[in-house]
């Protein structure tokens, strides 16, 4: 299956030669900066996925297909189980498709722009097992919607909300502006790093909470917290760095674009009873620039950005506010070698790298990197 669908690109190597191959390739990459440690794997480097999305199309022959887009293309590989999806997951989007099938619900059509169902997004919180399904329609009419949602939660009584976002325009985009709960609250919760956070439809939470926790603990190793500090949460999502920071640091402040990420954060900090960590819905580079002109003073910068890394503006702004210490979590170790280059020219030292494996089987290698200014 994964030399049809081209997720998992290392699947023809053992997991020992996987990990090493990532440890050579972040050596290749950042070992000119300071000594790499020795990345750190899964005990089980597998069904590791909490979150799970299947397209769903028909074949030329009028069959229902849901699964992935094949890599570089537009074509369905219609996949029953994947070895990195979450168990629950897989079977829940299997049931999905045979009740539209038993309900005679309409698969949208890309090229007609008619019909209903054309994504089902599936999240569940490994640690409470709360489960949210995420029905992604062409058109706000869900025929026989009672009728399905009564059948969809006697076959799988554990899930906790089912949503309905309709997304109607002809777009590459999963997920469309409008939404509301067909059943349930709208959002489920999970706990990370001894922190609660709700995790809505749209929100950004870590793919690998078993990972996660790994990458997260050598993050706060890195940034050296004593309780006196404050700390710069830049692309700060839904607050997870942040408030597992807030535990350690005087002040945290976290600086996000998305709206629906900050008004998550700011429920997450609630929920976890944080006062001393404050979200701002804004651009972080010119939140950072507009601190530096204030001569505001901040002695820790986590930042966590895409994969395409961060752009010159941002890293100068950085420099800008001057922070004692610069935590980096990287999806990218080709766009982080290219960032560190920026930052130590501009007066920082790597003092440490420890890559992590969040996404086994893939080419994928999350990396930690700690620069403190010279």
């Amino acid at each position: 299956m994964y030399k049809k669908c081209g997720g998992c690109q290392l699947q023809n190597m053992t997991y020992p030669e996987q990990l090493s191959f990532k440890q050579a390739k972040v050596i290749k990459l950042l070992g000119k900066y300071c000594h790499v440690d020795e990345i750190i794997g899964m005990d089980v480097p597998f069904h590791y996925r909490n979150k799970v999305q299947a397209a769903f199309g028909t074949t030329r022959g009028g069959k229902v297909v849901s699964g992935v887009y094949q890599s570089s293309s537009h074509r369905i590989v219609d996949v029953k189980s994947c070895m990195l999806e979450d168990v629950t997951a897989d079977k829940i989007i299997q049931s999905v498709k045979k009740l539209i099938l038993q309900f005679n619900i309409p698969v949208y059509n890309e090229d007609t722009h008619k019909g209903f169902l054309r994504h089902v997004l599936v999240k569940r919180g490994f640690a409470t097992n709360e489960i949210m399904v995420v029905l992604v329609a062409g058109s706000p009419v869900f025929k026989s919607k009672n009728e399905f949602l009564k059948s969809l939660l006697e076959l799988h009584p554990e899930i906790t909300t089912v949503i309905l976002n309709v997304n109607n325009k002809h777009t590459s985009l999963v997920l469309g502006e409008s939404e509301k709960p067909l059943y349930g609250d709208g959002y489920i919760k999970d706990i990370l790093c001894g922190c609660v956070f709700r995790i809505s439809a749209k929100s950004f939470y870590q793919i690998n909470p078993v990972q996660t926790e790994k990458l997260y603990s050598i993050a706060m190793d890195y940034a050296g917290l004593g309780g006196s500090e404050t700390v710069l949460d830049a692309y700060c999502g839904i607050g997870t760095i942040g408030l597992v920071a807030s535990k350690n640091a005087k002040n945290v402040i976290g600086v996000e674009i998305n709206t629906d990420a900050v008004r998550d954060a700011i429920v997450n900090a609630k929920l976890n009873k944080a006062k001393n960590i404050y979200f701002y819905n804004s651009d972080a580079g010119e939140f950072m620039l507009n601190m530096a002109r204030e001569k505001e003073k901040v002695d820790v910068v986590f930042m966590d950005p895409p994969r395409a890394g961060s752009d010159r503006r941002f890293l100068s702004s950085i420099t800008a506010l001057q922070p004692k210490r610069i935590v980096y979590v990287s999806c990218n170790p080709e766009t982080l070698s290219r960032d560190l280059a920026l930052l130590v020219k501009n007066g920082y030292k790597v003092r440490k790298i420890s890559p992590v494996d969040m996404f086994p089987h893939t080419n994928h290698v999350e990396t930690v990197c700690l620069l403190c200014k010279q």
